[in-house]
């Protein structure tokens, strides 16, 4: 086999298979196939068509690229590093090592010039969906008829695996019905996965499957055809739909031995069949090598500066003419809060408190939404399906839609009419991958509802939410079997432990109005993902003085203390949700048995976790016994009441019945919680 390389684009292809089989062999780990498949593909879209500037990873008006296929992750480090960016060879060379900025698959944060983090596959098909959708959005509500300040593509790369994960479904649907026409997949159509070709096992008819979605797709092109890829990239700019490149490859072109065949996807290919695909493709150089006429040909500082310099042009001409948006867009994209954010967070709570309300907190939750959408003009909700049930509208919220015939008339976006609500249909996982893209875009807090059972759905990509910082907004409802007469498989008993378990991720579970209204006021502040548990069924609210309201934004506090007078026997009842006003309730009971029980509600361990030692102990003093009350899996709570203490819990599956009668059959009552606080106080 051999390939031509007397072409400029040849060279800048075959430095990309050059970088990307050293680096992994140096390794002695990686995926070379797909970079080295795919080096033609970059090289079109990258140097004709991605508006970038690799002098400032982070502007604006950028092209947004996602690697879907986030395991060929040499090959966007290749093209950050040819083209510009801040990643020098020596972090090529230490490729999936130890704190370098070559992660094995990539990393937002980590490397500059990676938009997002893509690990399993097909979750960059989701958060593309959502980065052009936030580029959409922003568009209609910006751009005006004499002025065009948003106006970016989002293209992503996917292979085979990413086609099969059944998120690429979700997500590429959503987009195909919202019309999103600036979102162009080019298709790495190779024919093979790890375990061989991929005929045995997926043999879909890709394109047919788009065009139902409501895509345009371009059939039949060759990967390897520079000008054929910038072709098909330039037609699809055209449509007034998502496009998809179906680009047919031969995964580790190149390699004389391994090319087409599945031991090119997942090892290095060897130091024999490394010096054979030099002498193949003409490529003559040492390892790590590239030569000047080749980074002359790849370099993108200059373009990219002129890029923006026009852009900030046209931003500052937008100004003159509309100064007030302009600032508001700014504060946007900075990610900044409005400057009277904290006196709006300050209502929002207070109402709460002085409504004292006893209400489902799902229905607290709107209420909060209510008060958020008038201070966050960037609040942007939707919900798997279940806006009645999740309650995540509001009576200002607007639904985003496809536009007619009629909108497409406007300034704002070819394909989109403004809205700051979105039916995501019952695609949860989808929802979650595009609510991660639309936060890491910016411009907006972006938020998403479903039923916490449905959490497992979609539980991947709040772990990425979480790796990646974003500041994604999750809501789940009808919590464990206060859902109800649905039984078992919607009483969600194990997940509230599971998420708390995520680093980084902030998982609230509030008692009432007033710990709701700081719950979202929490995540909307928090620099990171958070996941806010309501419940279907009225909670009763709880009155506090403003030491103990400010005192729940620490993730626990005492909510009622013990009475000094009963010195004998004390014990700390700790409870979250639903079960608050059960360790209320067993408050006077336990008096009446000589025990002086302090309730601590703790909607948010994580949060509090990070409280300072005093603070803590000042909550939880040591050597006073504990019992744990949450209608959930019994294990967690090991951690604050420990081996001695005692956990009024579920530890089985549900039922279907009426919550009340489920809430007494699981032993959530009073006489419960006494005989348990009873049992540890006798033990100790």
């Amino acid at each position: 086999m051999t390939i031509p390389t007397s072409s400029p684009t040849a060279l800048m292809a075959n430095a990309i298979r050059a970088l990307a089989m050293d680096a992994v062999q140096q390794a002695n780990s990686g995926h070379p196939g797909m970079p080295m498949g795919m080096a033609e593909i970059g090289v079109a879209l990258w140097s004709r068509h991605l508006k970038h500037n690799p002098a400032n990873p982070h502007w604006f008006d950028r092209d947004r690229f996602v690697l879907s296929n986030g395991h060929g992750s040499m090959l966007l480090y290749a093209l950050l590093h040819l083209t510009g960016y801040d990643l020098p060879m020596s972090e090529l060379k230490n490729f999936r090592q130890l704190h370098s900025k070559t992660p094995g698959h990539p990393e937002v944060g980590i490397t500059p010039g990676v938009e997002t983090t893509t690990g399993p596959l097909g979750q960059g098909v989701g958060n593309a969906v959502g980065m052009a959708l936030a580029e959409a959005l922003l568009a209609a509500e910006f751009n005006k008829a004499d002025a065009k300040i948003v106006d970016h593509y989002t293209y992503v790369f996917l292979g085979d695996g990413c086609l099969m994960e059944g998120i690429s479904h979700e997500a590429c649907s959503l987009a195909g019905t919202l019309k999103l026409n600036k979102l162009i997949a080019l298709y790495d159509d190779n024919g093979i996965s790890i375990d061989g070709h991929v005929e045995h096992w997926f043999h879909d008819d890709t394109p047919k499957r788009f065009e139902a979605y409501g895509w345009n797709v371009i059939r039949g092109v060759d990967g390897h055809n520079v000008d054929a890829v910038d072709a098909a990239i330039a037609q699809a700019k055209k449509s007034d739909k998502p496009t998809l490149i179906c680009c047919r490859t031969v995964i580790g072109k190149g390699a004389p031995t391994k090319a087409g065949g599945h031991d090119a996807h997942g090892a290095p290919l060897g130091g024999d069949e490394i010096a054979a695909t030099r002498a193949a493709i003409g490529w003559s150089y040492e390892p790590f090598l590239i030569p000047q006429e080749v980074y002359a040909a790849w370099d993108g500082k200059e373009q990219g500066q002129r890029a923006e310099s026009e852009w900030n042009k046209a931003f500052d001409a937008y100004r003159a003419k509309y100064a007030q948006q302009a600032d508001e867009f700014a504060r946007r994209m900075k990610g900044e809060l409005p400057a009277d954010w904290k006196q709006s967070a300050a209502k929002i709570i207070e109402d709460a408190n002085q409504r004292a309300e006893t209400i489902a907190t799902r229905k607290a939750s709107q209420n909060a939404i209510e008060g958020l959408a008038a201070a966050l003009p960037e609040l942007l909700g939707g919900s798997a399906d279940l806006t009645g049930s999740n309650l995540t509208n509001w009576k200002a919220s607007k639904a985003v839609r496809a536009a007619g015939d009629a909108e497409n008339a406007n300034a704002g976006h070819a394909g989109i009419q403004w809205g700051n609500h979105i039916n995501y249909g019952v695609r949860e996982f989808g929802m979650s991958a595009a609510i991660n893209g639309i936060a890491l875009h910016g411009g907006f807090r972006p938020f998403g509802g479903t039923f916490l059972t449905f959490s497992d759905y979609s539980r991947n990509a709040l772990r990425v939410a979480a790796l990646m910082k974003s500041r994604s907004i999750f809501v789940f409802t009808h919590d464990s079997i206060g859902l109800g007469e649905d039984g078992p498989t919607h009483q969600s008993v194990e997940h509230v432990s599971s998420l708390r378990l995520i680093p980084q991720l902030q998982t609230w579970r509030p008692a009432d109005t007033v710990e709701t209204a700081v719950a979202w006021t929490h995540a909307i502040e928090h620099e990171g993902p958070s996941t806010l548990i309501f419940s279907r069924q009225n909670l009763q609210f709880s009155s506090r003085n403003d030491i103990q309201i400010a005192n729940i934004a620490k993730g626990g506090y005492v909510l009622h203390d013990w009475n000094d007078d009963i010195p004998a026997r004390k014990i700390i009842l700790i409870a979250t949700g639903s079960e608050v006003q059960l360790a209320m309730q067993a408050v006077e009971a336990l008096a009446k048995e000589g025990i002086g029980a302090r309730v601590v509600s703790m909607p948010c361990t994580n949060v509090f976790d990070k409280q300072d030692a005093e603070y803590r102990e000042r909550v939880l003093p040591k050597g006073v016994a504990r019992v744990a009350i949450e209608a959930g899996v019994t294990d967690f709570w090991r951690k604050y009441v420990g081996l001695e203490g005692g956990v009024v819990g579920i530890d089985t599956f549900g039922e279907s019945a009426p919550a009340g009668a489920l809430f007494k059959h699981f032993g959530f009552t009073v006489e419960n919680v006494v005989a348990t606080a009873k049992a540890v106080l006798a033990a100790a």
